[in-house]
């Protein structure tokens, strides 16, 4: 059931963008938030004991009761920010607390690590960091300055793009150092 929520919450996460920008003269913000506040509240009832569920669903309950509450359009779009942040803070606390969260995804595969892979890790999850600084920047300024569309399209195309650029990138420069090693 916990895997099913965490599903859901990702596919309402990814067309969350597209559903703001085609439903906002539709729907109500109030509708936004409950949906996203069930769903979190779901999250954070079946992944109480995950490093993080419950703080970031907190986070994420708090924003939809405001969202609720002032019932204002403009509020939806600050959520993508709330995502960005919420995986800034993952990935920066795992440097901080560690083990780096990279290092964490590394050792399912490879429980082993060789300790300049361990260093390698450490040096991914400082890009990843600037990445969600860097994202959550941008959406921060289109939310404020942008017209809705520029938003939606940064949100829910060109920040995955990008993402997906990083994964690619960061796999063949994996491959590189591993060749050396």
């Amino acid at each position: 059931m916990a895997r099913l929520i965490g599903l859901v919450l990702l596919l309402a996460g990814l067309s969350y963008p597209f559903a703001v920008y085609f439903g906002q003269q539709h729907l109500s913000p109030r509708f936004f938030a409950l949906l996203l506040g069930g769903l979190w509240l779901a999250r954070l009832l079946s992944h109480a004991q995950r490093p993080g569920s419950r703080w970031m669903a907190a986070a994420a309950l708090m924003f939809c009761v405001l969202l609720g509450l002032a019932d204002n359009p403009e509020l939806l779009r600050w959520y993508p920010v709330l995502i960005s942040l919420f995986c800034l803070c993952l990935f920066g606390l795992s440097l901080r607390f560690g083990p780096p969260l990279v290092e964490r995804i590394a050792r399912l595969r490879e429980p082993e690590l060789p300790e300049v892979a361990v260093r390698y890790t450490r040096q991914v999850t400082k890009v990843w960091i600037g990445f969600f600084l860097c994202n959550g920047a941008l959406a921060s300024a289109l939310t404020l300055w942008a017209p809705l569309s520029w938003w939606a399209l940064y949100t829910g195309l060109i920040s995955y793009g990008l993402m997906g650029l990083l994964f690619a990138g960061e796999w063949l420069v994996r491959q590189r150092v591993r060749g050396q090693a």
